[in-house]
């Protein structure tokens, strides 16, 4: 029902997500993963793996990792159209999604062996352990099996929630109590999810000039829901 005010425009103020070391939160489903990749470059093997669902930050912490050891990133689908020894002309590098559709399995094969022969360490993000990839080539079969894996998982209600209160004060949005014990039994459980949802809330404060309460996550979470 309108209160009679009229509606307000939000203005376009696209947020970008920040994906420094510190931006990224640690928690149990993460911890070991976040402290491997802190540990470079006194890594076990060349080759790291790190494996996760969608929405665990494989992401964040790569472009973090990234940023520290100033790699280029790349996708896996586009390794085809890049030069591996420039690709790890500085040390290091970061292949993204490599489980998913594209990925040119040789491409993938001759940037390990530049990286081995240039002592470069690389870093692999995928959903699955190589096994499951469906890969047909060996000889990069042989060369995943040596690599090491870390292991991410989907966030917990806690870290969840530690991460929408960071996205709520980095948009300075006064969020009433109880929003956040609201949103987390509801949510898919994801950093991607609680990026939209609070995306999706912030935007809406903005056009009803209202802070963000339970009342208000119910309508978009859950529409008709009683409160």
């Amino acid at each position: 029902m309108s209160n009679g005010r009229p509606k307000q425009l939000p203005l376009e103020m696209p947020f970008e997500p920040q994906m420094s070391r510190a931006d990224f939160l640690v928690g149990e489903a993460n911890r070991d993963a976040a402290a491997f990749v802190d540990a470079w470059p006194d890594w076990p093997a060349a080759v790291v793996l790190l494996i996760g669902p969608p929405g665990s930050g494989k992401t964040h912490l790569t472009r973090a990792w990234a940023d520290r050891a100033q790699a280029p990133v790349v996708l896996a689908a586009d390794l085809a159209d890049t030069d591996p020894t420039e690709l790890v002309g500085r040390g290091a590098v970061a292949v993204e999604d490599a489980d998913e559709p594209g990925l040119a399995e040789r491409a993938l094969f001759h940037l390990l062996n530049a990286a081995r022969a240039r002592g470069a360490s690389v870093l692999i993000t995928a959903h699955a352990i190589p096994s499951d990839w469906g890969l047909t080539l060996p000889d990069l079969v042989s060369r995943l099996r040596a690599a090491q894996p870390a292991f991410l998982g989907p966030p917990d209600d806690e870290l969840l929630k530690r991460v929408m209160v960071k996205l709520f004060s980095d948009r300075q949005i006064d969020v009433e109590p109880g929003v956040l014990d609201y949103l987390v039994t509801r949510m898919e459980r994801s950093f991607a999810a609680a990026t939209q949802i609070v995306d999706a809330l912030d935007r809406e404060s903005l056009a009803r000039g209202r802070r963000v309460t339970r009342a208000l996550a119910a309508e978009l979470l859950s529409p008709g829901e009683d409160e």
